[in-house]
């Protein structure tokens, strides 16, 4: 657990620091993305309403401009209240004509609205029907100023005419009966003997005779076309031809001998107009009206009361909204570099964001028939708005339906649609200039908020610095801190620190100048006292009075060491000033002072480790005797006699190692540093003496080191024996 957290400390430390919270105080920064992001999304809903409303707008101009307009609608309302699907028959609006050739590629898009007739549709069947081997299905629909109906006929056995034969109704044929403009009924038979062009015949009933002749005619074009299941027609009709009713029979022959009819399949019967189904085409009077609105961004049906389309201009692909024309014209901000925007930051954003479809399948795009919630609700005589999505899902449609009135009566409605696409596209350029500023602002608050957080941490860290340089580990003031002039809270604790530097620094000064003033205030005092002692001394003859006076003396005596010891470090600092250094062998200084301790101490063992090499240092040589001087009498004091004082010497780079060793009491935990400072002395009761201790000795001897440019300390010994002091001294 302490290894972890002394790994970790260090980590702790540097996240603890100013720029480190400056950096993670600038991560709120990011929150704007976020706000910013919902912003938009709330926008779009507004924008999405508004497309809502703005569209059912348009779908009431419109139904405005129908109802003021009732003549285009009268064909409409006369439409039956039900319809019968197959029978009724509508022309859905083609792009372009129908080119009639046999072949179905111009219908493929439309294949969805065909209509198979077979079953419930069969008119006439001579035996069994099988629907597998004969039915039809058909397409009508209409384009400039012509309707056109595609059969697709299933038979297995086809009969064409005879070629040359007057019988154009013994063979496959088909009758295709309408009513005129004019309400006339009429009926045109169309057959072939060949794939290719097919003959029309107009069709006469002798109602005297009950029989029909057949009068070729050019009022139809057909185009007939054996196909390897059936036959494939393609019928044109003017549309001044058609009236309000149509309808069509296959006539299905079997027998290539006999050539009877089998079987009849149609929309409806032929017979008589009564019976033909009802025939709506678009209307391009309505289209005109439509077209007149002017708005190329919205797909409008009118429909009438079955939701069969009257008329439909637009596509819904191209539909993309009022805001689609402002979005692509826009230009991009400078804020972002376009490069940097495309190449960079565009396929990042559209990671999250989705991009509008630029094709999508629409099934509604060639439908007849509008069927929906929306145009129900209308029908009804409610204004309705719809959502829905494209058949691929990838575009999400907007339709808006409108009632249509006329004399009271719902007659039809108006659908407007419109995609999404336009509001997606201006959501995400919104979110891109967005982001690109958001982007922009967060780089530069966070490049500026690390910069003044490094300021900050810059100031901070050179005032620790100056304040720790400005005092030693003894508490003495090396050097004031320069104070700054700025107004901030930074400032003012420089200004703070540097007022109290000073007072510690005078009071300080006050401490080291304590002892010479004390120590020359009482050396009168004590010179008179010790005067007085000697002449009452040899004036007493009494023995009791003698032994108080040598007492006396004594205390007098150990008075004046005391005042000595004080006033040595305050001398020995003094005399630093006028000292002249100079380069001596260090090596032979310890020797010769090893020497004279071995005498003045015998018979307690002292062991000297010194190297023979020279070691030359610049410095006093009297000084560092006398640092030894101090630590071998501080080490002899607290070592038994028959503990030897190890004292040693060796080099090391450019630094000289003194040791002073003794085996004793061990030093209590945290009094290194203090014993090397003034008046500091910790010993034992059984270490009592009646010699001074003031704690001066360690305190003259790292006096003495410093000097030297070196450092002392003080700690137990590694086998915890005792105490080690090791000096150690810049050499040359």
């Amino acid at each position: 657990m302490k290894q972890v957290r002394r790994l970790l400390l260090p980590v702790w430390r540097s996240l603890a620091g100013i720029r480190t919270k400056v950096i993670l105080l600038s991560t709120l920064l990011f929150l704007l993305p976020v706000i910013g992001y919902n912003y938009i999304w709330e926008l779009e809903k507004v924008l999405l309403q508004g497309q809502e409303q703005t569209l059912m707008g348009s779908a009431r101009s419109l139904a405005m401009m129908l109802n003021q307009q009732p003549v285009l609608l009268e064909e409409q309302a006369k439409t039956q209240p039900q319809i019968e699907q197959g029978k009724d028959l509508y022309a859905i609006r083609l792009n372009h004509p129908i080119v009639l050739d046999g072949y179905t590629q111009d219908w493929a898009p439309y294949d969805k609205t065909s209509f198979i007739y077979s079953g419930s549709s069969v008119r006439f069947s001579r035996g069994l029907y099988r629907s597998k081997n004969f039915n039809l299905s058909a397409v009508t629909a209409s384009a400039e100023n012509r309707v056109y109906l595609l059969l697709n006929v299933i038979d297995i056995a086809p009969i064409l005419k005879r070629p040359g034969s007057a019988n154009v109704d013994r063979n496959d044929h088909v009758v295709v009966a309408l009513t005129t403009k004019a309400g006339e009924f009429k009926r045109y038979l169309i057959a072939t003997n060949e794939s290719g062009p097919a003959q029309v015949y107009s069709v006469n009933h002798d109602t005297e005779s009950d029989t029909n002749s057949f009068l070729q005619t050019n009022d139809l074009q057909a185009f007939w076309k054996v196909t390897e299941t059936g036959h494939t027609i393609e019928v044109s009709i003017p549309d001044w031809l058609i009236g309000e009713k149509l309808g069509f029979e296959f006539f299905n022959v079997n027998d290539r001998f006999n050539r009877e009819v089998e079987t009849i399949v149609g929309s409806a019967s032929i017979n008589s107009a009564d019976r033909l189904g009802t025939f709506l085409v678009t209307s391009p009077d309505v289209e005109k009206v439509i077209k007149r609105m002017g708005n190329n961004g919205t797909r409008f049906w009118v429909v009438d009361r079955h939701g069969r389309a009257i008329a439909k201009s637009g596509d819904i692909k191209s539909a993309n909204g009022v805001w689609e024309t402002s979005v692509k014209y826009q230009e991009s901000p400078a804020v972002v570099s376009s490069w940097l925007n495309m190449d960079w930051l565009s396929p990042i954003y559209y990671k999250v964001l989705e991009r509008p479809p630029e094709d999508f399948i629409d099934s509604m795009q060639h439908a007849s028939v509008y069927r929906g919630v929306d145009v129900q609700q209308a029908l009804l005589g409610r204004p309705y708005a719809n959502w829905r999505m494209s058949d691929d899902q990838k575009a999400r449609i907007l339709s808006a339906a409108y009632p249509i009135w006329l004399d009271g009566s719902v007659v039809g409605a108006v659908i407007a649609e419109e995609t999404t696409n336009g509001i997606q596209t201006l959501r995400n350029k919104a979110l891109e200039q967005l982001f690109n500023v958001l982007l922009a602002v967060i780089i530069t608050g966070v490049v500026v908020m690390l910069l003044f957080g490094s300021h900050i941490s810059k100031r901070v860290r050179r005032l620790r610095d100056e304040a720790d340089s400005a005092i030693d580990t003894q508490g003495r003031v090396l050097a004031p801190i320069s104070p700054t002039n700025s107004q901030d809270e930074i400032g003012d604790l420089s200004r703070t620190i540097t007022s109290m530097l000073n007072r510690l620094s005078a009071y300080h000064g006050y401490l080291e100048k304590m002892p010479s003033s004390l120590s020359h205030e009482l050396r009168t005092p004590v010179a008179v006292v010790r005067s007085s002692l000697e002449n009452l001394s040899m004036v007493t003859q009494d023995q009791d009075q003698q032994r108080y006076i040598e007492r006396a003396q004594e205390g007098v005596s150990r008075l004046a060491l005391i005042l000595s010891n004080m006033t040595e470090a305050t001398r020995l600092e003094q005399s630093f000033v006028h000292a002249e250094k100079h380069t001596f062998p260090l090596n032979d200084v310890v020797k010769g002072c090893v020497q004279g301790y071995e005498m003045a101490y015998a018979p307690h063992p002292i062991q000297a480790n010194v190297t023979d090499t020279i070691i030359r240092m610049n410095g006093v040589p009297e000084y560092i005797a006398q640092l030894l001087d101090k630590l071998v009498a501080n080490a002899i004091e607290f070592s038994q006699t028959d503990n030897p004082i190890d004292v040693t010497l060796k080099p090391l780079g450019k630094v000289a190692f003194i040791t002073v060793s003794n085996k004793g009491p061990l030093l209590a935990e945290g009094m290194g540093e203090q014993l090397v400072n003034s008046m500091v002395s910790v010993r034992a009761e059984t270490q009592k003496s009646d010699k001074p201790h003031l704690g001066l000795g360690l305190y003259i001897a790292r006096l003495i080191a410093e000097f030297h440019n070196g450092s002392l300390s003080i700690a137990n010994r590694p086998d915890q024996s005792g105490v080690i002091v090791e000096v150690r001294l810049i050499i040359d």
